[in-house]
């Protein structure tokens, strides 16, 4: 990284460290932006997040969706750090301990799953803070790739953003040293609980960027920098339910995602990084109000088809399990519902009769069981 890479219109100071590399040091939020830029843009995303908090809103039991919406964030989340488990895998996973793909990647991915329902958690008993991004980054880390790098830590060291091999000297981007960052994370703690007079999904573009620039963790920032979001919709009532992703927009324009990061820091290119951010809030609300409405039709359906059988309670709190988590072995059924091992096989074996359920391991014991309609709804890259 060289200072002729950043211009005047830098939101940030290009400073040389006195181990002879160069670093950038975000100004604390907010810069100032032209809104006229972004009035047609914001409209059409506040508008669909407005439908998905009423459809959110709306839901027989506020968390029946929220499981395969929090898997699905996990896996595209972790698939731009370079995960390769699927949503199959990682369901089938959390059912038996085991993976055909690699467990390394199931386990970061489970991980984040962990970190995600813990911070939604949290924030009943701890505002959105640093201390929470650390606790949420302690799950995000433990045991996997990069639990040695001070999982729940912000880091001590330099880090520093290129390609494979790169060094401080050659990196594309380099955050803040160890003071500066401190400074500026401490800027950020207060702008994420001063009140503002942005609209709240340009301000949430804004804190999305200021944390990747910040980059305080030696590794899993931009997983930690994605739940944020999440956390963030959530505890200033944007949503009632964590029900919006961005991931997956994410991934699909990766190159240009990280292109527009660093181009705010390079150039000051706020309004880009702000217009390509609100297309992703409307394309993933649109996304998860469309996924929304075919899990819960999924959901009725069963339901009816269950009644008209007369069938036992059991068998209906089991369905609102599985579109928690589309994967069960009997002795987790028998724990989550409370009933005896033999009852929970009989409520499965009702379910694989009616196809509602579908074993996957091929095996005599330690079966697993797949609700497959569900999984489909919820691992399809588009729903239209």
């Amino acid at each position: 990284m060289q200072p002729t890479d950043f211009t005047q219109d830098a939101p940030g100071q290009i400073i040389k460290t006195t181990q002879g590399y160069w670093a950038f040091v975000p100004s604390p939020l907010p810069p100032h932006l032209d809104l006229s830029t972004h009035v047609m843009k914001l409209s059409d995303a506040a508008h669909l997040v407005g439908k998905l908090h009423g459809i959110a809103g709306d839901l027989p039991n506020p968390h029946l969706l929220i499981g395969p919406f929090v898997r699905r964030e996990a896996v595209l989340s972790s698939r731009i750090e370079g995960t390769q488990a699927s949503l199959s895998d990682l369901v089938f996973f959390e059912a038996s301990g085991e993976s055909s793909a690699e467990v390394s990647d199931v386990r970061e991915v489970a991980n984040y799953v962990h970190a995600l329902e813990f911070g939604l958690k949290r924030l009943d008993k701890l505002p959105l803070s640093l201390r929470l991004m650390k606790e949420m980054h302690s799950r995000l880390m433990k045991g996997v790739r990069g639990e040695t790098l001070t999982p729940g830590e912000f880091r001590r060291s330099q880090n520093w953003i290129g390609p494979p091999g790169c060094t401080l000297t050659d990196a594309v981007y380099v955050p803040p040293p160890v003071d500066e960052m401190k400074q500026s994370l401490d800027a950020f703690e207060k702008y994420l609980h001063a009140s503002s007079n942005l609209p709240p999904l340009i301000r949430l573009a804004l804190i999305h960027y200021q944390f990747e620039a910040i980059h305080p963790f030696l590794d899993g920032n931009g997983r930690v920098g994605r739940l944020l979001m999440t956390l963030i919709l959530c505890s200033e009532g944007l949503l009632p339910q964590p029900l919006l992703y961005l991931s997956a927009y994410f991934e699909r324009h990766r190159a240009e995602y990280y292109r527009h990061l660093l181009a705010v820091s390079q150039t000051g290119a706020w309004n880009a990084w702000i217009e390509f951010f609100l297309t992703g809030v409307a394309e993933q609300s649109q996304d998860a109000i469309q996924r929304t409405q075919k899990l819960l039709g999924l959901w009725k359906r069963y339901r009816e088809r269950l009644r008209a059988v007369r069938s036992s309670p059991t068998m209906l709190e089991l369905v609102e399990h599985l579109f928690s988590s589309p994967a069960i072995s009997v002795s987790q059924a028998a724990s989550r519902l409370k009933v005896t091992y033999p009852s929970a096989q009989k409520a499965i074996e009702r379910l694989v009769e009616m196809n509602i359920l579908k074993e996957a391991t091929g095996r005599l014991r330690n079966k697993v069981y797949v609700a497959r309609e569900i999984l489909r709804v919820a691992e399809a890259e588009s729903v239209t």
